[in-house]
């Protein structure tokens, strides 16, 4: 077992699960060492703790290792949850975890399919489009009623699924800005410029052995 005295993420800057879960942590203002990650070249001690070798992996101070971005943003609010992420305005927290969980074991899988046909045989990309557009309805249902997905502010559920809408969006913008899904790109428009997000988006260098501790969040 690994005793740290600061949990260390493994992540990587643009991979939306990771985004979340440094944005939960940013909330929480639990600091932790990042180790920003190549993903061509995945660090040997990250694969140690999580043979999986995906993004985002927290090791925690007791050495616990976590490798769901979902269980890292649950491990850091639990601890500390000073803008309510967990209590939302409307709804309940087992409501944002439904239509997470539609985010992650649905809409990624055509959001995958759309952004990245070659990687799947025989793929029609309007099809996975249109499949995806499901989601975003009913994303535009939540909106009609409030500016965030539960509420007049930005919770748990707009945080964890956003950064997949951001994907979906990017793939053909100018499709995705003429659509009737206007809720959905204000919402967007708002968490592009959202202080969580723009601040995990800094750049830093990718993490070898041997190099001196980068701390987040960075507040400066």
């Amino acid at each position: 077992m690994t005793i740290t005295s600061t949990p260390v993420l493994y992540s990587f800057r643009r991979c939306p699960y990771a985004m979340r879960a440094r944005m939960a942590l940013y909330s929480s203002g639990i600091v932790c060492e990042l180790r920003e990650v190549v993903l061509r070249n995945k660090p040997e001690t990250m694969l140690a703790l999580s043979p999986k070798g995906t993004v985002p992996v927290l090791l925690t101070c007791e050495g616990k290792v976590i490798d769901e971005s979902l269980d890292i943003m649950l491990w850091a609010l639990r601890q500390n949850d000073p803008e309510d992420w967990l209590s939302p305005q409307h709804g309940s927290l087992e409501g944002m975890l439904a239509l997470i969980e539609r985010n992650d074991f649905e809409f990624k899988d055509h959001l995958d399919r759309y952004k990245y046909p070659v990687r799947y045989e025989g793929v029609d990309t309007v099809q996975e489009r249109t499949k995806g557009e499901l989601f975003l309805q009913d994303l535009e249902q939540h909106l009609s009623k409030n500016s965030c997905l539960f509420g007049a502010k930005l919770s748990l559920a707009d945080f964890a699924i956003a950064p997949f809408v951001r994907q979906f969006a990017n793939v053909d913008k100018s499709w995705f800005d003429q659509t009737p899904y206007t809720g959905v790109q204000d919402w967007l428009n708002a968490f592009l410029c959202d202080e969580h997000f723009t601040v995990v988006m800094d750049k830093y260098a990718p993490w070898k052995e041997g190099d001196s501790p980068v701390f987040i969040p960075n507040c400066t």
